[in-house]
């Protein structure tokens, strides 16, 4: 069975964002992959200390076939930092993993098996 990590930026975190929904969308893509016979997993960081311990924890949890960046990560200007760290924490901590970007949390599953 093939396995992806969503890297994410946390939900919670989000000034004035919907918390509970984008939760919800994590969770109901999450089921999208398991129809797809994709073991997936969540990794949700925020831009502080903490993000490189729980990227790596994540990271070499297993071996991922893919994981995927999600675009609040990405397409947030004020990120870059938070951005170019996931990338080299990939690079280091699963270099067998393909990387693969998302639009947002409901195309998730579909940026994966572009790699799988």
């Amino acid at each position: 069975m093939s396995s992806v990590l969503v890297v994410g930026y946390d939900p919670q975190a989000i000034p004035g964002g919907d918390g509970e929904a984008l939760g919800a969308a994590l969770d109901a893509e999450l089921v999208r992959f398991g129809e797809q016979g994709i073991d997936a997993a969540v990794a949700l960081v925020v831009f502080d200390e903490s993000a490189a311990s729980v990227l790596a924890a994540s990271l070499t949890e297993r071996p991922w076939d893919v994981v995927v960046v999600g675009g609040g990560i990405r397409k947030t200007e004020q990120l870059l930092p938070l951005f170019e760290q996931t990338v080299n924490l990939i690079r280091r901590h699963a270099p067998q993993a393909a990387i693969a970007f998302n639009t947002g949390i409901g195309d998730s599953v579909e940026a994966a098996q572009r790699w799988l």
